[in-house]
């Protein structure tokens, strides 16, 4: 399973958020985050996959990857001004808390 955007999701996605700009650049009336995030989870797996998958995705957007997020998550950043784009890797540690169980 592919849990990334394929070719046309992601036609659809840049388009979606040009359209979202150009609206919120046309209708100054139309209140707007000071800041916004664009959140990227690599498929589910163990630890050591799911942190590689973050540290290629680093690579590609000229960034580092670390484990300084709450609970250990594991991340990448890069900023655009007030927007991000992150990738996060939840470790399964702190799936099992979220889930209340082991997996």
């Amino acid at each position: 399973m592919n849990y990334y955007a394929n070719n046309e999701e992601r036609v659809r996605l840049i388009a979606g958020l040009r359209d979202l700009a150009e609206f919120l650049d046309q209708n100054p009336q139309v209140p707007a985050p000071r800041n916004t995030d664009l959140l990227v989870f690599p498929p589910r797996g163990n630890d050591a996959e799911m942190f590689a998958e973050v540290d290629a995705i680093a690579e590609q957007i000229g960034a580092t990857a670390s484990a300084e997020a709450p609970a250990g998550h594991y991340r990448t950043v890069r900023d655009f001004g007030p927007v991000q784009y992150r990738a996060v890797a939840i470790p399964k540690s702190a799936r099992d808390d979220e889930d209340g169980e082991a997996e």
